[in-house]
């Protein structure tokens, strides 16, 4: 905008008192202050309110007004509140200097001076903004992915001061403005909020405010082809603003979506490359359900390892099978479920690097190439249930409608193609055991398949309650009656293997206190802890209740 749109407002008010024949400089922001020297605070262009209070006498102006000249501020607009009247001597000084001065009226607020000034100006950089990322979108789709949405990322932080990331459905960071992250946890907090407002059918973008006095974030979608197989928001990109778009004119919204379609197109350039990908996983799959030998299918591995692990060498591979069911729970969908499982296991630090998934109509199977001797969250690093349940739980969850569910089960590493077979049965074995617990979002590993965790989801649900009741029942009722805390005091002294001094120290209780809590137990059970028997079948009704 120019200065003498500022005139040209009949809701502002303003009095031009000097510089009339510089109406047409440009205005670039607008600053608040009251300093004697304000100069490190400005960059140029900028429209200077000021409330007069550094005003002791004349001798004030030149100094003053030097320092705004010499920054290459736009204008200068004085309130009238201070004094009454915009002192003369400023008036003169200004016009000495050439630099247009404006009287703002009491009755005209600088907040309201600001926002029209931000209004114009944001507008106008949005357009000029908009040209420049029409530019880069040709330059992206004629050319190979790289910096691109990096590139728009900076442009929104230069040229409007948005600070912008681009996120996985799961909240992970595909690229910055900066090199600044997100704070811990407002990442996944953003997709989850997204992926609820999506179900709810809100219309975008959608605001976020994460817990902690993070600030408000607006998010936009980042869409994929919505018409290939297995295409859900599950798997969607996010484009995060750290700002509240509610306010926002037509222009920056505009600009705010058609960075997101620019960045849709690299998504779905990513998606292409998948391809080859899929179709080894795929061959792979059919070679080791039809019992095919391992010579078949070490070729085909080797394909798909095409990028070096960390330390060189043959990798390791582990198997997760993934299956992502309807709210009616009735169907599953092998492509939607293959869409969730790539983006959940793609590192977006390294997009070249990654799994094979492939699906059946009911499941989605991916092959990973680890390093058994990566150490754990590290490049190459074998899988961990508990750390993929850990990162989706709270995004995945806050996306699928009321009964649908997400399950998957994780193999251990096998150090040839001779033993997938075996993982695509354990990891097949692990779902099943994920399935049977609770939750939208439910994994579990190969390690279960050798403890009793994996026998307690199948246990049927009147066994299930008979033996817990007949364990555990007085000893709720006794709590329930004294607010003792016997149950808690027993699950921690069976988690800390009996431990007398352990579990006092956990608990904050003197071991006196405690001898006589568990003899408690004992007395109102007819239990003696001392006894294996009797400690395993207090562990497995905590377990199962």
């Amino acid at each position: 905008m120019r200065l003498r749109a500022l005139l040209e407002s009949d809701r502002l008010g303003l009095r031009l008192l000097s510089g009339e024949a510089e109406l047409d400089r440009p205005v670039r922001g607008v600053m608040t202050t009251d300093l004697r020297d304000p100069s490190r605070y400005l960059r140029g262009g900028e429209l200077v309110l000021t409330g007069l209070a550094w005003w002791r006498g004349p001798a004030d102006a030149d100094p003053f007004v030097r320092t705004l000249v010499d920054a290459g501020v736009a204008g200068l607009a004085a309130g009238e509140v201070e004094f009454g009247a915009v002192p003369d001597e400023l008036a003169v000084t200004c016009a000495q200097h050439g630099l247009p001065l404006f009287a703002v009226a009491e009755e005209v607020g600088f907040a309201e001076l600001t926002e029209h000034v931000v209004r114009q100006v944001s507008g106008e950089r949005a357009g000029d903004l908009a040209a420049v990322v029409d530019r880069h979108r040709r330059l992206m789709s004629a050319g190979p992915a790289g910096e691109g949405p990096r590139a728009v990322l900076a442009l929104l932080a230069s040229d409007l001061d948005l600070s912008a990331w681009l996120l996985t459905a799961t909240g992970r960071e595909i690229a910055g403005a900066t090199d600044d992250p997100l704070p811990p946890g407002v990442g996944p907090a953003l997709a989850a909020g997204q992926l609820a407002a999506l179900r709810a059918g809100r219309p975008g973008p959608h605001r976020v405010e994460p817990p902690a006095g993070q600030g408000v974030y607006s998010v936009f979608a980042v869409r994929g082809d919505e018409a290939a197989p297995g295409a859900t928001p599950l798997a969607d990109w996010l484009l995060a603003v750290h700002a509240d778009a509610a306010d926002w004119p037509s222009e920056r919204l505009d600009l705010l979506a058609g960075v997101a379609d620019l960045v849709a197109a690299e998504r779905d350039r990513r998606e292409a490359a998948r391809g080859v990908r899929r179709r080894l996983a795929g061959q792979i799959l059919d070679l080791v359900t039809a019992g095919a030998a391992p010579a078949e299918m070490a070729a085909r591995l080797r394909v798909a390892a095409s990028v070096p692990l960390p330390g060189g060498g043959d990798p390791d591979w582990q198997v997760v099978v993934a299956e992502l069911r309807d709210p009616g729970g009735e169907s599953a969908s092998g492509p939607a479920a293959r869409a969730v499982l790539e983006e959940l296991l793609w590192d977006p630090t390294s997009p070249e690097t990654g799994c094979a998934v492939a699906h059946t109509e009911a499941e989605a199977v991916a092959l990973v190439p680890v390093c058994r001797l990566a150490e754990a969250g590290t490049a190459g690093a074998p899988l961990r249930a508990e750390a993929i349940a850990g990162a989706i739980s709270r995004p995945l969850a806050a996306g699928l409608g009321d009964g649908a569910r997400l399950t998957l089960g994780v193999s251990a590493a096998v150090s040839s193609a001779g033993g997938l077979r075996g993982a695509l049965e354990e990891a097949r074995h692990a779902r099943r055991v994920a399935a049977a617990r609770g939750g939208a979002v439910s994994v579990a590993g190969h390690e279960e398949l050798a403890s009793h965790v994996l026998l307690l989801p199948f246990v049927p649900d009147d066994v299930r309650r008979a033996f817990t009741e007949r364990l555990l029942a007085p000893l709720r009722a006794y709590d329930e009656r004294n607010n003792a805390a016997l149950l808690p005091t027993l699950k921690v002294f069976l988690e800390e293997d009996g431990s007398w001094t352990r579990c006092a120290a956990r608990l904050h209780l003197h071991v006196n206190t405690l001898r006589y809590r568990i003899g408690r137990v004992e007395q109102l059970t007819g239990r003696d802890l001392r006894r294996l028997e009797d400690a395993v079948d207090f562990l497995l009704a905590l377990r199962l209740e």
